[in-house]
């Protein structure tokens, strides 16, 4: 059963083309004028890669993150409806419930980081090889995992005429303090400090390691799958806590 849902629910929800086109316009239109902004031609001096491909780099990490956490509004939504309590009374195990949000928030992201690559090629032209594009689409890809479980934790706990200003507070919380809307070397020294608690800071620095093609990106990788382990347990224990309850 849980196999089946996984699928029934990521194509229910892809078909929800209302929601996937916002999540899709913002950090289109963001990459425009930030990438028109900085110049196509300069270097960043901390990460070595032209301007415009660090831009592209934070607005791909800032559109999956955006398509992941998304799920958040999917969920408060189930439950205000009844949705959940009916599943929990179902075979549906916690983490088929998880995997089917989690999948989901995967798909759209990728969809998001693909579109945001394309148009930055398309318009801007950075001078980066093939093989950069492939691997920082990798990693911005692989750095949204645990914000499809933030998603899911903020639906879990949320009520609906909160689930707005609580998503906003931690979508741009987490964008500032990943350094996906403007560098954090021009912020003070304790917000960097801040930041390399959050998940958004090593999603960011994992996907300007796969646009350089170098870099030890194993403690970014540790510190996503630290963050994704986690989650995943708090939320699995939550959903059977629930059922139970049921």
């Amino acid at each position: 059963m849980s196999a089946r849902y996984l699928m029934l629910e990521a194509t229910r929800q892809l078909r929800n083309t209302r929601s996937l086109i916002f999540s899709f316009a913002v950090p289109v239109f963001m990459l425009l004028v930030f990438g028109r902004a900085y110049g196509t031609t300069g270097i960043d001096p901390s990460t070595h890669l032209p301007w415009v491909m660090v831009t592209t780099v934070q607005m791909g990490g800032y559109g999956g993150m955006m398509a992941a956490l998304g799920q958040a509004f999917v969920i408060v939504t189930e439950r205000s409806i009844g949705w959940n309590r009916q599943l929990r009374i179902t075979p549906l195990s916690g983490t088929g419930y998880m995997l089917s949000k989690v999948v989901t928030a995967l798909v759209a992201g990728f969809m998001s980081i693909v579109l945001i690559f394309v148009i930055s090629a398309a318009v801007f032209h950075p001078p980066v090889a093939l093989g950069a594009w492939v691997m920082a689409g990798l990693a911005l890809w692989f750095g949204i995992l645990p914000f499809s479980l933030i998603a899911i934790m903020i639906g879990q706990f949320a009520k609906p005429q909160f689930a707005q200003p609580l998503f906003m507070t931690v979508f741009f919380g987490l964008a500032i303090l990943g350094g996906l809307w403007v560098p954090l070397q021009i912020m003070p020294d304790w917000v960097t400090d801040v930041a390399k608690v959050v998940p958004s800071y090593w999603l960011n620095h994992l996907g300007d390691m796969g646009a350089r093609l170098s870099g030890d990106a194993l403690q970014p990788v540790l510190v996503l799958l630290a963050w994704t382990v986690a989650l995943a347990v708090f939320i699995s224990w939550r959903y059977r806590r629930d059922a139970a309850r049921a």
